[in-house]
């Protein structure tokens, strides 16, 4: 059984609540885990949560984010169910996020970029989530930057703190990157009091992460989280 958790999205200088981020998550025997791969999830599980949740959302707030991998946006039956998510949320506005995940296919660029105008065409925002890792290394993801509206790059994803000298490095280019792009800048992955403190010294406004709230299930039937 598949279910999305949602985790805050938080402008740290302003004190306020920018959006949530839906985790896709399966029930296990350990507990809730993140798919091995998330291509492993089956199209129509994926379209079908979405659309229960999103149905469930009424959040005053600006945005929802939903991750999608480029399999997943090769995939109609999961474009179908984000547009349809999207005009179930309006007028919240839904942000896809392009993961790292490494595709079944090498689907180029000029594959993938009228179906991302599709959903801005929605009226969504498009989001590079996870970048300098997998496939949305800098070389593969440019021809997609003029249509983004959002970079986000996960500390975790590398195994290190923010307080390690190589991992602030990549930090302060994205960042910069995105200044000069003109685009939203989320840091993820903050954990505890000094990754906070050292993100306030690298001047980044808009954070995620457990230090700020754990993703929270979102329960499609009452005894969801009963194992």
């Amino acid at each position: 059984m598949y279910r999305f958790f949602i985790q805050p999205q938080l402008d740290k200088f302003n004190n306020s609540l920018i959006g949530y981020e839906l985790l896709m998550k399966k029930k296990t025997d350990q507990g809730w885990r993140p798919p091995a791969n998330f291509s492993d999830v089956p199209s129509h599980t994926m379209a079908e949560v979405l659309i229960a949740t999103t149905k469930l959302l009424a959040l005053k707030i600006g945005s929802v984010s939903v991750n999608i991998n480029r399999n997943q946006l090769m995939d109609k039956e999961v474009r179908d169910a984000i547009i349809e998510a999207q005009s179930i949320l309006r007028p919240l506005r839904l942000v896809v996020e392009l993961t790292e995940d490494i595709p079944d296919e090498d689907w180029p660029n000029d594959t993938l970029i009228p179906l991302i105008k599709d959903f801005i065409n929605y009226g969504m925002d498009f989001s590079l989530d996870d970048c300098g890792t997998g496939v949305n290394q800098l070389d593969q993801i440019k021809d997609m930057v003029p249509m983004a509206s959002e970079i986000k790059f996960a500390i975790q994803n590398f195994g290190e703190k923010l307080r390690d000298p190589d991992i602030e490095s990549k930090v302060i280019f994205w960042r910069d990157f995105s200044k000069k792009n003109n685009l939203r800048f989320i840091l993820e992955g903050i954990e505890d009091d000094r990754d906070d403190e050292l993100a306030d010294s690298l001047n980044i406004d808009l954070r995620q992460g457990y230090y700020y709230g754990k993703p929270r299930l979102l329960k499609l039937h009452p005894d969801d989280d009963k194992f």
